[in-house]
């Protein structure tokens, strides 16, 4: 009987803790204002983190303190950019949507191999070991490191064995750019149609030994086509996406590598 009674006012003053904490929460509580609500409310609730915060919370509570600007979330793009600016009540321009892309089509077939790697299938292990198994230290090394982190399932391999990303599935939160050890990932414009498939900065006679389909810096992208948006940086070459684009496919054409390809 006695375990009894001391079990009931265990639960008794359990119970009247719990009221009290209750009525101290709701008398304490801090509101929040109601444009900070709004913006949360307008989050995706991805939580992706590719606006550089922890989360959807975190950035717009950063936009609401003005510490950060509409327009750093990939997933809700400009319609998002936009809205968040009508909350705030202040003009936000037009934001264009990113996804990521894969600078490298060196595969087995077109690169050189410098060993046979059997250990685990993650590209930051291989890369530990004499930078991978690819001849061309800077391209992809295929073991899915960047499938793995995507969780929309946007990246994938093709029929070659080439690390493809849906453009229509990405939603540009980064993280397969931050997985990969040789930065052979990045950000582009959606709607960038021709880019050059390489990552490699070495010069034109070093690409070769390695790779056939890698950019030699040649240069006949950007001077033999007057008007071209490509322009070769440091042995590479590299789209200008805010140039006129109606020259781009005259530049691929005309590329003897092929490495500029076209993403529609």
């Amino acid at each position: 009987m006695s375990v009894l009674i001391a079990f009931l006012i265990v639960g008794i003053l359990g119970l009247i803790l719990g009221l009290g904490l209750a009525v101290a929460d709701k008398k304490f509580a801090v509101e929040k204002d109601e444009k900070l609500v709004a913006l949360e409310e307008a989050m995706p609730g991805a939580n992706c983190g590719g606006c550089g915060y922890a989360g959807c919370q975190a950035y717009a509570e950063a936009v609401f303190n003005g510490e950060a600007k509409p327009g750093l979330c990939s997933p809700g793009g400009d319609a998002l950019a936009k809205k968040m600016g009508e909350i705030l009540g202040i003009e936000v321009g037009e934001v264009e949507r990113q996804v990521a892309f894969v600078f490298c089509r060196g595969n087995s077939e077109v690169t050189k191999t410098d060993y046979e790697y059997k250990g685990m299938s993650d590209c930051n292990a291989a890369a530990l070991l004499q930078g991978g198994p690819s001849g061309c230290k800077e391209g992809c090394l295929h073991l899915g490191s960047c499938i793995a982190a995507c969780p929309v399932g946007a990246i994938s391999k093709d029929s070659r064995g080439n690390v493809v990303v849906d453009k229509e599935k990405c939603i540009a939160c980064g993280k397969c750019v931050a997985v990969c050890p040789n930065h052979v990932i990045r950000l582009i414009p959606y709607s960038a149609q021709y880019v050059c498939a390489c990552n490699n900065h070495e010069n034109g006679a070093k690409v070769r030994k390695t790779c056939q389909v890698g950019c030699i810096g040649c240069k006949m992208c950007e001077l033999k086509v007057e008007g071209s948006p490509f322009k070769v940086e440091s042995f590479l070459s590299v789209n200008d996406y805010h140039a006129p684009q109606d020259k781009a496919a005259d530049a691929a054409a005309i590329c003897p590598q092929k490495c500029i390809v076209d993403r529609s």
